[in-house]
């Protein structure tokens, strides 16, 4: 972006463009250049770039209320909502929460009912995990570069262990082994009052956590008295192909957070947990003056509308399963030796780009952003190297729109050298 436009340049910009329109799964930059967009906002658009009904949603709602802090007074979008979304919610018991501007303020807001309902200011994190930029939430991620270098001390009482699962290697036993560890080494148990983890990590790589590690890890928090957060930021609102990732692990969270995809494009996230939990809090100790604002309630409203349709998961059914079989047969064909597999589940997958002989290397994702873009495809990288294209175009995505990226990426793929790129 040019300095003129007076914009900090502590921002990394993925594509050097400047978006002016977007229609379900296509956006137009100030060129007029229409290109297939793969990244979705970053997981913000599971159903598209202004879905009709969300846009309705939105406009009726500015004409009649735009903004009223829900601190002061209560207004109706927020309590329908709250409402919808603790029916959806797979928890059993009775649920609450609160709504906040976005992801991160999701994870502050969980980790102070945390210490707020256990007493206790101990957080288990794990590695690869994202959970925001916000100075708390930050110390949470298990990555320092580009997000904890050069901030210094950082909040205490965060330990991360191993992320285990079959997308990365790392088993069950390792993860454990290290949780065990860090009792023994690191703090007691008792001084720990929250596990936070995403079901599927996003900025990690879509890797599925082990299930039968997050059954051990909810038995272990049950033990303990440790409550557990499910951050379901990316994973939620249908990315897998079901409302929520937590049911593929066949567990439940205490507490959920969420955001993203929730109100369809607009700033919004929310805390959602059992109400035994989340209840019974000092008076004044949540909330916030846009937590909540009426607009994008009612975009979130419209989301879950959305979210009742038949035809959305018929959608992401036939999104996972053209994904899956798309790979497989370019693998069959030998399209790239880059081209190791697929990480996630349903429809949150992730490509490896992995050379049998020379590993990963940071040059070939930058060659394949910038060549796919080239050629009309917008994509994401993800993962710990840099090394897993994150895919992330909207569940509503048309089949024929669906199929333009993938051939688009596929002869990206093939271009790709045998070994230029790692000399």
């Amino acid at each position: 972006m040019d300095k003129h436009y007076n914009v900090t340049d502590a921002f990394t910009m993925v594509h050097p463009l400047t978006l002016v329109k977007g229609e379900n799964a296509k956006v137009w930059d100030d060129n007029d250049q229409c290109y297939i967009d793969f990244v979705g906002g970053i997981g913000v658009l599971n159903f598209g770039h202004c879905h009709p009904h969300i846009v309705n949603a939105i406009v009726n709602q500015a004409q009649s209320l735009i903004h009223y802090a829900y601190n002061a007074a209560a207004h109706k979008p927020y309590q329908t909502f709250m409402t919808r979304l603790c029916a959806l919610v797979p928890m059993i018991g009775e649920l609450a929460g609160m709504l906040t501007n976005c992801g991160a303020e999701a994870t502050e807001n969980a980790i102070k009912i945390a210490r707020l309902k256990t007493k206790r200011a101990g957080v288990i994190a794990f590695d690869g995990g994202f959970h925001g930029r916000t100075l708390a939430a930050v110390n949470l991620n298990g990555k320092v570069a580009p997000y904890k270098r050069g901030l210094g001390t950082l909040a205490g009482g965060v330990y991360h262990i191993p992320f285990p699962s079959a997308d990365n290697g790392i088993s069950d036993q390792q993860a454990i082994d290290a949780l065990e560890r860090l009792f023994l080494v690191e703090t007691d148990v008792d001084n720990i009052g929250a596990v936070i983890v995403e079901p599927v990590q996003g900025e990690g790589g879509f890797q599925l956590m082990s299930p039968t590690f997050a059954q051990y890890l909810r038995a272990f928090c049950d033990e303990h008295g440790i409550l557990l957060i499910m951050d379901e930021i990316q994973s939620g609102y249908g990315r897998t192909g079901t409302p929520f990732a937590f049911t593929h692990l066949g567990i439940e969270p205490d507490l959920l957070l969420l955001g993203k995809s929730i109100a369809g494009g607009l700033p919004l996230g929310a805390v959602i947990g059992k109400a035994e939990v989340i209840n019974g809090l000092p008076k004044g100790s949540l909330g916030g003056t846009y937590s909540g604002n009426p607009v994008a309630c009612a975009a979130a409203n419209a989301t879950l509308d959305i979210m009742q349709e038949d035809e959305i998961w018929q959608s992401a059914k036939h999104y996972a399963e053209t994904i899956e079989q798309t790979i497989a047969q370019w693998q069959e064909e030998g399209v790239s030796p880059w081209l190791f597999g697929l990480t996630g589940i349903g429809a949150m997958r992730g490509i490896e780009l992995r050379h049998p002989k020379y590993g990963v290397h940071p040059s070939v994702m930058t060659r394949v952003l910038s060549e796919a873009r080239a050629r009309g495809l917008l994509l994401m990288p993800s993962g710990q190297h840099r090394h897993i294209i994150r895919l992330l175009p909207p569940l509503t995505i048309e089949p024929e729109t669906l199929q333009e990226g993938l051939t688009i990426l596929k002869e990206v793929l093939k271009a790709l050298p045998n070994e230029d790129l790692v000399a």
